[in-house]
């Protein structure tokens, strides 16, 4: 039987089970009968969860002394101290048929990848099963009983039961009587069974006489119900009394209460009431307390008389959270009665328990007196310690909140998902990356406050020191060492220490001193701890003048980290020899625009001769003040600023004189090579801004459309150029070849391309920090291009649009297509109307004219298409009743259909000999896509009314943007700015040249006419603008409000006249009817015009 005993509990220390009733979903529960011998498998976290079996380490952090896990497996086991059911603290006051567990944390920490990710926490629980390891005990070994004379047969009587701290089929089983000879026939035993409790019973069989026999000796047995059970006995000593004929009786069944924790002494808990049908000393009670546990018959009392119930001790809830026993109520009777009532107290929470803070060690990461370490190599999130926050009270009150306090790299992150309000668990892991020699150790302080009212609050701290790693590497300070050794020394003599640092600490800043040149050690050697060089042979200036070699430090660390530095001995000598440089010739490089009085180079010049005659002064022929010599150190100082696109090279001597007698002297010559720096810009010398290229929309893809051209006058990469398109191409139909220049179509042209597309062309150099400009490339998409006045508006207008704007066709191609069915049928309804009009206004007039007759050879004066002369003022005048003049119908459709319908320009067939006039309109008809007006309406200047440029061109003036031929915009780097003038001139030439300051400065006039009819009737209606730029400033300097009207500021012959074809000519003023300086072309167009 004990063996298969034995076997049954061995099979249930090994069941897995998934976790079940209120167990939180990341728990892991397993079962295992307490009491269980030393090494017991309970069960594998590897095997059972499959978790990793190997590379990992398991380490218990929660369970002991009960519990131990194998590190490489995560088997957990029992030890030493066995898991006893009734002794373990959370399950002393469980009731029946409650578990037990024993709750485990183990973390798991990768030891492959120990640098790619923190320890992982695996929390999980361990029911405890009952075992029949405990007897049933009765109260006393002997009970005593009153039975009064002359009990009528079947009367019962209860017996005090026995208790069993086993639960379960464990519990209690049986009880048996055994009486003597003289008792068996008077007594018999029943057990009742009241809430899953057996009740003994002493049954009265036969009838007992007090003045025969006054009391009996009865043997109670009890037997619980394991396997093998487990029974106990007591004497049961029955005393024969006077007649008392009824037991007192309670109120209630049963008596529940709250009690606050903290309650005072005295305070009352709850009142139990009996009452006895007998009469005087039989019917007075007295109250007990019945079974009641050691914490019960501390902490409460009972009043005897009235049944209250008091507080005797201090009442904690989080030592005792449930108090559970029987009150008795027995009269005072010669054969009292009794009977008992079971009474159950609730200890209420009272917020009395600060926060516990509780810092232990996770995976790797060891503490040892409140101190833990971390290496500074350990990346961000690496946990440092496992933070346990738990309040012994509960509800609100145990719900508690956990920060780290002060600027430290350390935050607090879930350690499980674990909803477990009243036992929190964070990894303390690290926010930045930790550096030893900047911060050597952290003092963090963790506040955890809970919810109750008033909430408590307390602190812990962990001190945490970060251990150096071979980080650093040693440092000489200087990085050069220069010492002068005479000759004629003695071997063995010192030269110099050398010393380095190392911001590591410990071994790691431990260093050791070497040569590295195998040549130098054969001179020089130097001590391995203390960085002494000494010379180990006889030094000979004649042979060696200078001696170079470089020394090293290596720490100790692993791996090791080594530093450099170089030594340089200069070896001192006599003066017996002329002086002599150490080169035949110096070439040094300098960097462009250095400030002056900095060092270009240095020489060495030596002289064997000693004393004065070995003293040198150097001297810079032909001195011409742009360089100077230090003497002693040979260092060559400019006293100019170097510009290398003026002068790139430097040539001079320096004459070595030393201060014998006669002195001796030597020359070397000296070459000073310039460096480029890039201090310009990229300028674009193709194409001009105002310029265009026309495509038609069946161009082929892969076609070149126009290449940008551009200059640097810097060498190297600070003149090569990469040119990128940064704007003007949001349907990316053009591409630019990031060397070339070379723009072509990439992509298929449909209906909204049609128009002016303005590409913005950025050109940087590759300098640091790079330079550029930026060039305007125009193209225009179309069936054709006759119409070269229009384009030409358009480009005009684009120049004055901001370059954040995208210049890119039609942009209201969209809404005229949808527009043009609306538009179709308004014009069929209006071409209906318009016919009935003008039939009715023929009749009207013929019948008008019928009365008035016809005056024949009567012709019109007016001439209805010429354009009306307007005021000086520039104001056109209203007519009458303000009703604005309607505008003259087109005689006919030019060949440029399909361009005039695009852009809404209504076009007038003036005359047959004159070209036809093109006005950009300022009324437009709803959803009119009117490109013109865009362009117009983005542009800083009021609009302006151009002339085409035709054959018979030459017989009108035409009003002239001055735009620039080139247009380059200069900045440096990221940090150019351009202002809302822009687009202002810069001339032709890339570097305009700047006039004598004694001269006159000359302005750009642009004259224009108001009307071609008056060009040379009326002076006065000529108009011109002052462009406001001087030839010695710069488009960036002025406001861009635009051109200045009106009078010239300066006299006329220091302005310059802009010819429509860009041309600067001479012109005398208008008033006073000279006649022009410019080309012969315009001559003849002005006599044309005169004629």
């Amino acid at each position: 039987m004990a063996a298969l005993t034995r076997a049954f509990l061995l099979y249930l220390a090994v069941v897995l089970q998934v976790s079940c009733g209120g167990a939180a979903p990341s728990d892991i529960l397993y079962r295992v009968p307490e009491e269980q011998p030393p090494n017991t498998l309970i069960g594998s976290l590897a095997a059972d969860r499959g978790l990793p079996d190997s590379g990992h380490l398991y380490k218990l952090e929660v369970g002991s002394p009960y519990l131990r896990v194998d590190g490489k497996t995560g088997d957990i086991y029992t030890t030493e101290i066995p898991v006893d059911r009734e002794t373990l603290r959370d399950c002393r006051n469980l009731f029946e048929g409650d578990e037990c567990f024993l709750e485990f944390e183990v973390s798991i920490t990768d030891m492959v990848n120990t640098l790619g990710s923190g320890p992982r926490l695996i929390e999980g629980r361990i029911e405890v099963l009952d075992i029949n390891d405990n007897t049933p005990q009765f109260t006393s070994p002997i009970l005593t009983l009153s039975i009064p004379e002359n009990t009528h047969v079947g009367a019962l009587f209860s017996i005090p039961m026995a208790t069993d701290k086993d639960s379960g089929a464990n519990a209690v089983a049986e009880y048996s009587l055994t009486a003597g000879p003289d008792a068996d026939r008077l007594f018999g035993l029943q057990v009742a069974v009241d809430s899953d409790e057996k009740l003994p019973q002493l049954v009265v069989m036969g009838n007992l006489d007090r003045e025969r026999k006054d009391s009996y000796d009865l043997n109670v047995r009890v037997v619980d119900g394991g396997k093998p059970a487990r029974a106990s006995s007591a004497l049961l000593r029955v005393t024969v009394t006077d007649q008392n004929d009824n037991a007192p009786k309670f109120e209630r069944s049963h008596y529940e209460a709250e009690l606050p924790e903290n309650s005072p002494q005295g305070h009352s808990v709850l009142q139990v009431r009996a009452n006895d049908a007998d009469t005087g000393t039989n019917g007075e009670i007295d109250y007990s307390l019945h079974q009641a546990s050691e914490a019960v018959q501390s902490l409460l009392r009972i009043d005897r008389s009235t049944g209250i119930i008091y507080v005797k001790g201090l009442v904690d809830r989080e030592e005792e959270n449930f108090l559970k026993f029987f009150a008795v109520a027995k009269d005072r009777g010669p054969n009292s009665k009794s009977s008992k009532v079971l009474v159950t107290i609730n200890v209420r929470d009272q917020n009395d328990n600060a926060p516990n803070i509780e810092i232990r060690g996770i995976g790797l990461a060891t503490h040892q007196d409140g101190v833990a370490n971390i290496s500074e190599d350990m990346p961000t999130g690496t946990p440092v310690a496992l933070v346990q926050v738990s309040d012994r009270d509960e509800g609100e009150n145990a719900v508690v909140t956990c920060v780290v306090a002060g600027d430290v790299p350390f935050q607090l992150r879930p350690a499980s998902e674990s909803t477990n309000d009243r036992k929190r668990k964070y990894f303390l892991q690290t926010t930045t990356p930790l550096d030893y020699e900047r911060v050597k150790e952290y003092r963090i302080e963790i506040v955890a406050v809970d919810s109750g009212n008033p909430a408590l609050s307390s602190s812990n701290s962990l001190k945490v020191q970060v251990t150096d790693m071979n980080d650093n590497t040693p440092v000489f300070s200087p990085a050069v060492l220069k010492v002068d050794f005479a000759e004629g020394n003695q071997p063995g003599d010192k030269v110099l220490d050398v010393m380095a640092t190392d911001a590591d600490s410990g071994t790691n800043a431990e260093l050791a001193y070497s040569i590295v040149e195998p040549a130098a050690t054969r001179l020089f050697e130097i001590g391995a701890d203390t960085g002494e060089i000494r010379v180990k042979n006889l030094l000979d200036r004649e042979e060696t003048e200078r001696y170079e070699f470089r020394v090293a430090a290596a720490d100790k660390g692993v791996p090791s980290k080594t530093g450099t530095a170089t030594v340089v001995v200069n070896v001192l000598d006599r003066n017996d020899n002329d002086p002599k440089f150490m080169l035949s010739g110096y070439s040094f490089s300098v960097i462009e625009n250095m400030a002056p009085l900095n060092p270009v180079g240095v020489v060495t010049v030596t002289d064997a001769d000693k004393g004065e005659n070995a003293r040198v002064r150097l001297i810079v022929e032909p001195d011409n003040g742009k360089f100077m010599i230090q003497n002693g150190t040979g260092t060559i100082l400019s006293s100019i600023s170097f510009d290398r696109e003026k002068e790139s090279t430097y040539t001079f001597r320096l004459k070595a004189v030393d201060a014998g007698d006669p002195p001796r002297f030597s020359y070397v010559g000296v070459t000073i090579n310039v460096l480029d720096e890039n201090d310009n810009a990229p300028y674009v010398t193709k194409p001009a801004n105002s310029s265009y290229t026309y495509m038609s929309p069946v161009t082929p893809l892969d076609t070149s459309v126009e290449v940008v051209e551009a200059e640097d006058i810097d060498s190297g990469p600070n003149a090569e150029l990469v040119y990128t398109i940064t704007g003007g191409n949001p349907y990316d139909l053009f591409h630019i070849s990031p060397n070339s220049g070379e723009i072509t179509l990439v992509q298929v042209f449909t209906g909204k391309h049609n128009g002016l597309h303005r590409l913005v062309v950025r050109v940087s150099d590759k300098g640091k920090p790079p330079r550029h400009t930026t060039a305007l490339v125009h193209v225009f998409v179309n069936d054709t291009r006759s119409n070269v006045s229009l384009i030409e508006a358009l480009v005009g207008h684009s120049l004055y649009t901001p370059l954040d704007r995208d210049i890119a066709g039609d942009p209201n191609y969209a809404l005229a297509q949808r527009s043009n069915i609306l538009y179709g049928s308004l014009a069929g309804i209006a071409g209906v109307i318009l016919v009935i009009v003008a039939v009715v206004v023929i009749r009207h007039r013929l019948q008008k004219d019928t009365k008035s007759g016809y005056q024949a050879g009567k012709k019109e004066s007016k001439d209805l298409y010429a354009p009306k002369q307007g005021p000086k003022n520039g104001k056109g005048k209203k007519s009458k009743k303000g009703k604005a003049p309607k505008p003259a119908k087109p005689l006919e459709e030019d060949v440029e259909a399909g361009l005039q319908k695009g852009l809404k320009f209504n076009l007038i067939n003036e005359d047959v000999t004159d070209s036809p006039r093109i006005h950009l309109p300022l009324n437009y008809p709803p959803g009119s896509p009117d490109l013109g007006r865009h362009y117009r309406s983005n542009s800083p200047l009021p609009s302006i009314q151009l002339q085409p440029q035709s054959p018979s061109a030459s017989k009108k003036h035409q009003a002239v943007q001055d735009l620039p031929a080139t247009n380059t915009f200069v900045g440096t780097g990221d940090n150019n700015s351009t202002g809302s003038d822009q687009y202002s001139d810069y001339s032709y030439k890339a570097n305009p040249p700047k006039y004598s300051s004694k001269q006159p400065p000359h302005r750009r006039v642009t004259f224009s006419t108001a009307n071609q009819a008056q060009d040379l009737q009326d002076a006065s209606q000529h108009s011109y603008y002052d462009s406001g730029l001087e030839e010695s400033e710069t488009p960036s300097s002025k406001s861009s409000s635009g051109p200045r009207i009106g009078p010239l500021a300066l006299p006329e012959d220091h302005y310059e006249r802009t010819t429509p074809d860009g041309s600067i000519g001479e012109m005398e003023h208008p008033e006073n009817g000279g006649a022009s300086s410019s080309t012969e072309p315009e001559r003849r167009a002005g006599q044309k015009r005169q004629n």
